[in-house]
C-alpha cells in the first residue's frame, strides 16, 4: 500500500485540507462501500406528478377557455372553465400578471401553490380545461385562503 504524503508547502505551520485527510486505520478499508439506492425512493404515487398532459400549453387551448366565458370569481382568484375536453382528465392553465405581483418570485410562488393544489385534487375534478387567474397577490400568510377559494371555485368538497 502506498503511504499518504502531505502536500503542504515547506515551512507552512497551518495544516491544509490535503494534509488533514489521513490514511484510515489498517483494519478499515480506505473506501466507503456504495449502498444501492431503492428503485423508487419517493413515497408518492408515480402518476402524482404534474406532467404536460395536465397543462394548458398552447395559445389555442387558453383561447378556447376564454371564449366560453364560464367563470367564477372570489377575492384572490378567478377560475374560467371549459366544457368536457377530449383528454378525459382535467387540465390547468395559469395566468399571473405583473399587475398582481411585480416580483417574479412572488408570481412563481402563487403559481406553485395553485399547481400543487391542482396536482393533489385533479382526480376529483371533472374532465374540463381550467384557467386560474390570480386577481390579487397572496403570499405564505394567506396562501391557505387562496387554497380554500380555489376549492370553492372548482367545486371540490373536502
Amino acid at each position: 500500500a502506498r503511504e499518504h504524503t502531505s502536500r503542504a508547502t515547506p515551512g507552512a505551520n497551518a495544516p491544509t485540507a490535503s494534509c488533514i485527510a489521513r490514511k484510515p486505520a489498517a483494519a478499515a478499508p480506505f473506501w466507503l462501500p456504495v449502498v444501492p439506492k431503492a428503485a423508487n425512493a419517493w413515497p408518492c404515487k408515480v402518476n402524482a406528478r404534474f406532467g404536460k398532459q395536465y397543462r394548458l400549453l398552447k395559445t389555442d387551448d387558453f383561447s378556447s377557455v376564454f371564449a366560453l366565458r364560464k367563470q367564477r370569481s372570489r377575492l384572490l382568484l378567478q377560475v374560467l372553465q371549459s366544457e368536457n375536453n377530449d383528454f378525459g382528465h382535467a387540465r390547468l392553465g395559469l395566468v399571473v400578471s405583473k399587475k398582481a405581483a411585480k416580483r417574479a418570485n412572488a408570481r412563481n410562488y402563487m403559481k406553485r401553490v395553485i399547481r400543487e393544489w391542482f396536482r393533489l385534487h385533479r382526480d376529483e375534478l371533472p374532465p374540463h380545461d381550467f384557467v386560474v387567474r390570480v386577481r390579487q397577490r397572496f403570499d405564505r400568510s394567506n396562501a391557505a385562503d387562496a387554497r380554500t377559494e380555489l376549492a370553492q371555485l372548482m367545486r371540490v368538497k373536502k
